[in-house]
């Protein structure tokens, strides 16, 4: 599941929502596609579905659910996508962004689309049957009481027996409901003592990032990495602070060369991503770094990146290291591949799950690399150049070479652009 912020209080067993539970109502804004569902009818059996346009497990899903609204139609099933994580400044922009996206993505929809805004579903269904994340699928008996609350992947096995009678009282629907909310319990605690943690921290990070006192930012990350060692944006941070902003090399080159082999090893292209950006960003200043340790470590985590992710599959947010990684290509002369990357890279993020406004920057920073690429005009400080160039370069930063450097910068977080958007991770965006 894609996680989410913690939204709510510790809750009481008597609140507690699970399998036999009577199901609570429905309260949203709007209905954007569908009849409206105002209460459960006895005799039908209802589908609830929480999924949001920036959850790629949530898009995943849909074509299956069309698939079982048509399978069990008559057999008195409803399938409703309840729209309640919708990112937008206002409700009228979410609904509009949600609309729209309905219309180009999903012409073939055969059930309806509930939009709520407020956070009242999550309240009534989410919070209170301790599922942290989207998406999660309840399912509804034909007496108005939950027989199911799971991963929608979970339904081609559980729906049947659901409509049969026989799930409900069964030792795997009790089983899973049990590891259902233990499971929860502790992601929601775990989430509790990481927003405790974090708080504070990022109210000294924020404005020290904001001012430039990069020395009680880095004392910030510090704390922060002491409490959280394997949170891979604080790491990502404390490279960036000691490389690019305090240029502390003798200290900073130990804490990236570490954050790649982390990432090397835990297989992870967000970890990945996160390191070769410190090491390939075009706009950043590489001309004290060591030349053929930075192209060497470069080549590695390209290499593993590509196979991990590779241009022609369909999985993955190519866009956030796909930019660095061709940035790689091209400062060793590989134009074309660097080219074909970022052409990659655009065309994930055209199908990718997210409103326009959010995929702003990130389209604006690929296409002044292409650009950039193309008419083989590079503004940046490139390993590649001679010294005295890079240097000229440096003091002498054209409008188009500050253009693009807010861009990258854009770039350095877009996973939380498009997919996080929680509290402490929206604000690191800032500190850039």
């Amino acid at each position: 599941m894609t996680s989410l912020t913690e939204s709510a209080s510790q809750v009481g067993a008597a609140n507690l929502l699970s399998v036999r539970s009577r199901a609570p109502s429905i309260k949203v804004e709007n209905w954007l596609r569908g009849q409206p569902v105002r209460k459960f009818e006895r005799g039908k059996v209802y589908i609830l579905e929480f999924w949001a346009t920036w959850c790629g497990p949530c898009i995943a899903s849909m074509p299956n659910l069309v698939v079982l609204q048509d399978k069990y139609r008559n057999n008195g099933v409803e399938v409703v996508g309840i729209a309640a994580h919708e990112q937008a400044s206002t409700e009228n922009e979410a609904r509009a962004s949600l609309d729209a996206w309905l219309t180009k993505s999903l012409s073939n929809l055969n059930y309806a689309i509930a939009f709520d805004y407020a956070g009242e579903m999550n309240k009534l269904w989410l919070d209170p049957s301790f599922s942290v994340g989207i998406p999660t699928s309840f399912v509804v008996d034909r007496d108005g009481h939950i027989a199911f609350i799971g991963h929608p992947t979970q339904l081609d096995h559980a729906l049947p027996k659901v409509l049969n009678g026989s799930w409900a009282m069964s030792d795997e629907a009790k089983a899973l409901d049990a590891e259902r909310i233990n499971t929860g319990r502790r992601r929601k605690r775990e989430l509790s003592q990481k927003r405790a943690l974090v708080e504070p921290i990022f109210a000294r990070l924020e404005p020290a990032m904001k001012t430039k006192d990069w020395p009680t930012a880095l004392s910030a990350i510090e704390e922060a990495l002491a409490a959280m060692p394997d949170e891979v944006t604080f790491r990502g941070l404390h490279a960036e602070l000691l490389l690019h902003k305090i240029r502390d090399l003798g200290a900073g080159l130990p804490v990236l060369r570490q954050l790649v082999r982390d990432a090397i090893e835990k297989k992870s292209v967000v970890w990945m991503s996160v390191a070769i950006r410190q090491l390939f960003d075009p706009a950043k200043d590489y001309s004290d770094f060591p030349h053929a340790e930075r192209f060497a470590m470069g080549k590695e985590l390209s290499e593993h990146i590509l196979a991990a992710n590779p241009p022609r599959g369909n999985d993955g947010a190519k866009f956030l290291s796909y930019g660095a990684v061709a940035q790689y290509y091209y400062e060793t002369g590989k134009r074309d591949r660097a080219i074909e990357l970022v052409e990659v890279a655009l065309r994930w993020l055209d199908a990718a799950p997210a409103s326009d406004l959010a995929k702003r920057d990130v389209v604006q920073c690929s296409l002044q690399a292409l650009a950039s690429y193309r008419s083989e005009k590079l503004f940046t400080r490139s390993a590649v150049q001679p010294r005295k160039t890079r240097l000229s370069k440096n003091r002498n930063r054209d409008r188009q070479g500050r253009q693009r450097e807010q861009c990258c910068l854009a770039c350095l977080f877009g996973l939380v652009v498009l997919r996080s958007k929680s509290k402490p991770l929206g604000n690191v965006r800032a500190f850039t």
